[in-house]
């Protein structure tokens, strides 16, 4: 299809100059003639970029991707032309995709790339390539098209107290590292994602990125490292860290807020997966550049950048998290929200009296639990167990999680004494009939 503007490549040095950290609207100069008072080999291109031209912004090393889109704001006067940053690239396009695309096999800087700085696309190289970037880069939605989400909203759907939701908001604010941490059940990745849209104050997934650790879980999946490719041939391959950090870094707000949350932290080898970047993460050194194994680059974390960890404390196979990382972040433990205004509110909407009598009786089975020396606090039965939109309760459903969540828990719990474990379930089945 034709183009009534012309799409135009950038190639410009990230030590020189780059757009990726420009905000939009940011303009910048390019000559035409070197230092030499010469003519520089890209005159003929720039001379014929006209104003409203669209400019594909591409990092050469170490980067190598395309960063942004902008515009030619000023047409050559005959020494000088203006771009415009237009739009920021939060999943760039790296030089390997351009490469592998067949589409783009004839453009001057594919073919041939030293010494391009700026050259002309065809109108199918020029659909191929936007097509890339729009791929990775949905246009965004208006800002005001987001649902918005308050304190008012968490408190309502997470069962915690005020005063908790407010202590755990001001230590996230001020770590920026935490990990949530909990018994089963009382629903810390279900708090993750909503304690971040509480702080952005808006329903907003682009900022959120979330990841689940295991123990295969490797440096090379986080940050970088070389993967397999279907030819036989291994090339490196960016992390969803990594890639979430650029993406919070190129945000031309520095203020908005960017929450990476990591499930089930303690199940992976922690200084293996962060790295160099376990002194990177702590607040003292956000923005702070150090050199990447895998590429010569120098990578921080953005001081925007927030990381929620979840770790389930009832887990007996699980090693405790090492000190090294137990210092970079702060601990807030989640506890069973049985007794918050939101739960209560719920148990009034649904009216069962059973249900009732069941969760005064696992308030008092937590007592038991949290008193006995071989369990604890992180051993206590949480909320999300019985939590039943009210058209959906039925006791039916409440008989299922005593027999099928509640029984094999408390069975693991008191192995050593079945007949402790097997006459709490009595009571609680009792209950129900």
């Amino acid at each position: 299809m034709g183009h009534n503007k012309r799409v135009w490549l950038l190639i410009a040095s990230p030590k020189t100059y780059t757009f990726a950290d420009k905000p939009v609207g940011a303009k910048q100069v390019w000559t035409l003639y070197n230092d030499n008072n010469r003519k520089r080999n890209v005159f003929t291109d720039m001379e014929a970029a006209k104003e409203g031209d669209i400019v594909v912004c591409y990092d050469s090393n170490p980067s190598k991707r395309i960063v942004a889109l902008a515009r030619v704001s000023k047409s050559s006067d005959g020494k000088e032309i203006e771009f415009e940053k237009i739009e920021t690239l939060f999943e760039p396009v790296t030089w390997q995709e351009m490469k592998d695309n067949e589409a783009l096999s004839e453009v001057r800087f594919i073919k041939s790339p030293m010494g391009v700085t700026f050259c002309g696309l065809s109108d199918d190289e020029a659909d191929s390539l936007l097509e890339m970037i729009r791929a990775k880069n949905p246009e965004l939605k208006q800002k005001d098209s987001k649902e918005l989400y308050l304190k008012e909203d968490f408190l309502q759907e997470v069962f915690m107290t005020e005063a908790h939701y407010d202590r755990l908001e001001s230590l996230l604010r001020t770590k920026q590292n935490v990990i949530l941490q909990g018994a089963p059940g009382v629903g810390k990745t279900y708090s993750a994602r909503r304690l971040a849209y509480s702080i952005m104050g808006e329903k907003d997934d682009s900022r959120i990125e979330m990841v689940q650790f295991h123990q295969n879980y490797s440096y090379e999946d986080f940050i970088m490292g070389f993967k397999p490719q279907e030819d036989g041939s291994f090339r490196i391959e960016e992390g969803r860290f990594y890639k979430f950090c650029k993406r919070a870094e190129l945000d031309p707000d520095p203020d908005r807020m960017y929450f990476f949350i990591i499930d089930e932290i303690n199940r992976g080898n922690l200084s293996k997966i962060f790295g160099e970047l376990l002194m990177l993460i702590e607040k003292d050194y956000r923005g702070y550049k150090l050199k990447l194994a895998y590429r010569d680059e120098e990578f921080s974390v953005p001081k925007n950048l927030y990381i929620i960890g979840m770790m389930n404390t009832a887990d007996r196979s699980l090693a405790m998290i090492d000190y090294a990382l137990r210092r970079r972040f702060s601990f807030f433990e989640i506890v069973p929200g049985f007794e918050s205004t939101g739960f209560r509110e719920m148990l009034d909407r649904i009216g069962n009296e059973r249900l009732n009598k069941v969760i005064d009786r696992i308030i008092e089975l937590n007592g038991v639990i949290e008193s006995d020396d071989s369990l604890g606090k992180g051993f206590c039965i949480g909320h999300s167990y019985f939590c039943f939109p009210k058209d959906d309760f039925d006791e039916m459903t409440l008989r299922n999680v005593i027999e099928y969540d509640i029984q094999p828990m408390l069975a693991e719990y008191w192995f050593d004494d079945p007949k402790k474990a097997a006459g709490e379930i009595r009571i609680l089945k009792d209950l129900l009939s």
